[in-house]
């Protein structure tokens, strides 16, 4: 009598796994290893070698049409081992990529987040790798030839996924109310704004970023960008003033970080500060209409007169471009 397919992947894995007792932390190793070489920031890598329930369940899965999903399980399951690189920012994962790529042969690359973004929702994020180990990674030298799957998030999406995983799939068969599904998707856009923020302070906090790029100014993004141009000689002022901010920016064609930053010229400051006469050092916001108002002028004026809360703005202003001009005299 034949052997089942289920008995034959039984005697594969259990053989396997007996040569191999240590394989998830080789695993481990060898990709903490070339991390740290190659100089990429993570928070942790972790690795298992996937259970015999769990693979045994997933060799039986079949399509819609009946037929089995893995027909040749041991070589068609590609997760066997399976390892987990957690990054404290998104910036990393593209370069985790690269070298991953540099060092074993790609056999797929799926980017889970970017599939949640174009289905037009917030969700599961991660960049999932199938690998094939080549002989160029010593290191895992007795595994030449095995495909294995590298899953790569942050540690906010880690979280996520867990705490989801741990709700949807360990609290019985009876589906999560529509209630915790909107829930869930209102977190997973806060994790993805989060996200965001974090790449923003790596970016900022990059000196090499500010020779290659620029980083483009938004409300999210303006308290971090005023943080290191003023160093905090400056009040921040109430977050939702930043976003009217942004818009008074970008009216006067300041969309970036560079162009903000010859705004804040020492000598202009100075200037402004004369010709206002504070009683206080003033907050971001007020300081940056000022300059704006020093630099453009009536332009400014008549520009942004009747934004922002106050009804006398555009009179104000005008008061304060007579002071600007008086102190040029």
């Amino acid at each position: 009598m034949a052997e089942s397919p289920i008995s034959k992947l039984s005697n594969q894995y259990h053989e396997w796994v007996r040569v191999h007792p240590r394989a998830a932390r080789e695993f481990r190793d060898a990709i903490e290893d070339l991390l740290n070489d190659a100089g990429i920031i993570f928070d942790r890598v972790a690795a298992r070698v996937k259970g015999w329930p769990s693979l045994k369940a997933k060799a039986k899965k079949r399509n819609i049409d009946g037929e089995l999903m893995y027909p040749n399980p041991w070589d068609d399951i590609q997760d066997i081992v399976g390892v987990r690189v957690n990054v404290f920012h998104s910036t990393v994962i593209p370069e985790a990529i690269t070298i991953f790529g540099d060092s074993f042969e790609v056999i797929k690359s799926v980017d889970k987040a970017a599939e949640t973004r174009v289905a037009g929702g917030f969700g599961y994020g991660s960049h999932h790798l199938v690998l094939r180990v080549t002989e160029d990674m010593e290191d895992l030298a007795d595994f030449v030839g095995m495909r294995f799957e590298v899953q790569i998030r942050t540690v906010l999406q880690h979280a996520w996924a867990e705490f989801e995983h741990d709700i949807r799939y360990k609290q019985g068969l009876g589906a999560p109310s529509p209630q915790v599904d909107r829930l869930f998707t209102l977190a997973a856009g806060l994790i993805e704004l989060a996200d965001n923020q974090f790449d923003e302070i790596a970016a900022l906090k990059d000196p090499a970023h500010h020779a290659d790029s620029d980083i483009e100014i938004s409300a999210e993004t303006l308290p971090g960008i005023l943080a290191v141009l003023l160093d905090g000689r400056f009040p921040r002022s109430r977050s939702e003033h930043y976003r009217w901010l942004a818009d008074l920016l970008e009216t006067n064609g300041i969309t970036t970080m560079n162009q903000l930053e010859n705004l804040l010229s020492e000598r202009d400051i100075e200037t402004v500060h004369d010709a206002m006469k504070y009683r206080f050092r003033p907050g971001q916001v007020r300081l940056i209409d000022d300059l704006l108002l020093n630099r453009f002028g009536k332009d400014h004026i008549e520009a942004t007169g009747d934004t922002g809360t106050r009804r006398d703005r555009r009179q104000r202003l005008v008061s304060r471009l007579k002071a600007l001009r008086a102190t040029r005299k």
